[in-house]
């Protein structure tokens, strides 16, 4: 896609992870992923909208199996270079929406801000529908009611914060609802991380200290940038 061609150069600087928060923001989601969706050997998972491995290189410390899947043959070729050296890791170009894959394949999917590129209902569908009895999604979204997050999908110029024109942050509801009509069971959604990506090197720590504790109060982590979204197939 001509959105894709243009960010691949600069993928990782555009989205943020490129910077020492930005590493520990990823760090952290790798480490949820694994968490939540029980990812270990023996296991196999499957990563919509694997974009540059930037995730599969940090997941496949887990010793999953795993399979990394994108519609950019530009973000598909760095996400080759990155994971060619681990064992662990195969990369197919393909459609999230129409996963080529059988029923009951995987053991878990997971992503990395890529629901809200999709159709939700589809996308979830569709990764239900590859999920073993028993599966897990895990994916994080940003959050709607994070005021920076609202400002960039609605009042800030897309271009700048690297945003396609199709694409919309959700909110806990949104999400809650979709997985409930598709059936899904232990749904857990749950707001989280305060740490902001230019958050300076000195300060990370307590940064990341003083987010954990918002975190954890009642109306204010209604306000954390993502939304960590946890379920299992029946």
């Amino acid at each position: 896609m001509a959105h894709d061609r243009e960010i691949a150069a600069r993928a990782e600087q555009i989205w943020n992870w490129d910077s020492p928060a930005g590493r520990r923001r990823a760090d952290r989601r790798a480490g949820l992923y694994i968490e939540r969706a029980a990812l270990r050997s023996g296991r196999l998972a499957l990563e919509l909208g694997c974009g540059t491995g930037l995730f599969l290189e940090r997941v496949a410390r887990s010793g999953a199996t795993l399979v990394g899947i994108d519609v950019s043959v530009e973000l598909l070729g760095r996400a080759r270079a990155r994971t060619g050296p681990l064992g662990n890791v195969r990369i197919l170009e393909g459609d999230a929406h129409r996963l080529p894959f059988s029923d009951a394949t995987f053991d878990a999917v997971y992503g990395s801000s890529i629901l809200h590129h999709l159709d939700l209902v589809a996308a979830l569908r569709e990764a239900k529908r590859v999920l073993k009895v028993g599966g897990r999604v895990a994916f994080t979204e940003p959050n709607l009611l994070n005021p920076q997050v609202a400002y960039m999908y609605y009042v800030g110029p897309r271009a700048r914060f690297g945003l396609s024109v199709d694409e919309m942050a959700f909110t806990k509801a949104r999400v809650t609802g979709v997985l409930q009509e598709l059936g899904y069971v232990d749904i857990a959604v749950q707001f989280f991380d305060f740490l902001h990506p230019s958050t300076p090197p000195p300060i990370l720590g307590a940064v990341a200290r003083i987010g954990a504790v918002l975190e954890g109060l009642p109306l204010v982590r209604g306000l954390a940038g993502s939304l960590l979204v946890c379920a299992a197939r029946r």
